[in-house]
């Protein structure tokens, strides 16, 4: 019921934005109906996205940049991939917008206005890596159900917001907690507003580090309605399901969460390895936690065409889930050779790291640029598609771009 009333508060505010103006006789416009303009609104400029961003899904909406889209340091909004689970929220009242801490787990049920939370609570401000676990699910054979992503369903922005741990410790957090679950204000497909379409969490251990975060800003503004505005939980490193956007309430668990999206094959896989195409049991599955290591080319575009003669910069990101990379390398003989690139440091934990090399190449001909990333752990990228899995989760292949030299 809780979440029920708080989808039917109205509000114009969120219609007005996206169509620019404002809605004549909107008062007038009948409970839980979107105006025609946005049921048929160009996505790329709805969500103010590179043309050459691909959709994949608009029910619910899920688009991918490309790998040369993402060439900046700091990825803004217009190449930022979006995956969403359900319809995105249309009554955001930042006014009356509340977030309840909750749970087996809590001393005490606290709620807090956006306005309190903002106030009360010192702000941070971290770049972190965000990645769909489904990233490359394309590439899998036998094909994996969901989007099929290839290479660009991650990125690397500024947020700036509290600490979530700050706020679970004011409400306080009982010896028994073992996991947090967050709910959200976006609804379930079918429109059923007491189902929610993804309920997600992390364990006690990620959720008070540092840099998990309940942001209310990206590269410095509000974020954007479809990245969650105006509050989203940001918890880098990690499926970027474990981020949950439009929050309302979190709940501090005795248990390991088990809301929408937490069983079956949803963000796990086979916690052994097992032959493509098997069938694996619930209990054989284990959750995703930290996301392996990868790393991205971003220039040049794949299929350059590069006179005989001249060297060029080959550059990109690499990140490693809850850990560093220690090492990015490149071949352009198929793997046959390394040779190291130049690697920055992160920004800070859990913000990728640019990596760049000057390639020459021999003779005229055409070429494949390889990219392999190893973390601090040392493992290292695998050169072809890694463990098959029923969900075509954790691709973290070496990234390849095609070159021609005339």
């Amino acid at each position: 019921m809780k979440r029920r009333n708080f989808i039917k508060k109205t509000s114009l505010s969120t219609f007005t934005a996206l169509l620019g103006v404002d809605i004549v006789f909107g008062n007038l416009l009948p409970a839980g109906y979107v105006p025609l303009a946005l049921q048929q609104a160009d996505p790329f400029t709805l969500f103010k996205k590179d043309k050459e961003m691909k959709v994949l899904n608009d029910r619910p909406w899920n688009m991918e940049a490309q790998a040369h889209l993402l060439d900046d340091s700091i990825t803004p909004n217009n190449y930022m991939f979006i995956r969403n689970n359900g319809l995105i929220p249309t009554t955001i009242d930042v006014d009356n917008w509340t977030l309840t801490i909750d749970g087996e787990s809590v001393q005490k049920q606290k709620t807090y206005t956006l306005s309190e939370l903002k106030s009360k609570f010192k702000h941070y401000t971290y770049q972190l890596t965000l990645e769909c676990g489904g990233n490359g699910r394309s590439e899998f054979n036998p094909p994996a159900k969901g989007n099929q992503w290839t290479i660009g369903a991650v990125s690397c922005a500024n947020w700036t917001g509290i600490r979530l741990k700050d706020v679970l410790n004011d409400a306080g957090i009982k010896e028994n907690a073992v996991y947090i679950g967050y709910r959200s204000a976006d609804t379930h497909l079918t429109g059923d507003v007491d189902k929610a379409p993804i309920s997600r969490g992390v364990p006690m251990s990620k959720a008070l580090q540092d840099e998990t975060i309940l942001a209310f800003k990206m590269n410095g503004e509000d974020i954007p309605l479809v990245h969650g505005y105006p509050l989203r939980l940001v918890a880098g490193g990690w499926p970027a399901s474990a981020s949950g956007k439009w929050i309302t309430g979190i709940s501090i668990r005795d248990k390991v969460h088990d809301g929408a999206k937490m069983k079956g094959a949803s963000y796990r896989v086979p916690c052994k390895p097992v032959a493509p195409g098997s069938k694996v049991k619930d209990e054989d599955m284990c959750i995703i936690e930290s996301m392996p290591i990868k790393s991205l080319i971003t220039y040049p575009k794949s299929g350059a065409l590069i006179k005989k003669g001249r060297n060029i910069e080959v550059r990109g990101h690499a990140w490693a889930g809850e850990l560093g990379v220690s090492k990015v390398e490149y071949s352009i003989d198929y793997g046959t050779t390394w040779n190291d690139c130049n690697l920055e440091n992160p920004a800070n934990r859990l913000a990728w790291q640019h990596f760049s090399a000057t390639v020459g190449f021999p003779s005229t001909g055409y070429y494949e640029v390889w990219a392999k990333a190893t973390d601090t752990e040392n493992s290292a990228q695998p050169m072809l598609l890694p463990g098959w899995n029923p969900k075509g989760y954790l691709n973290n292949a070496c990234h390849r771009i095609a070159i021609k030299v005339v």
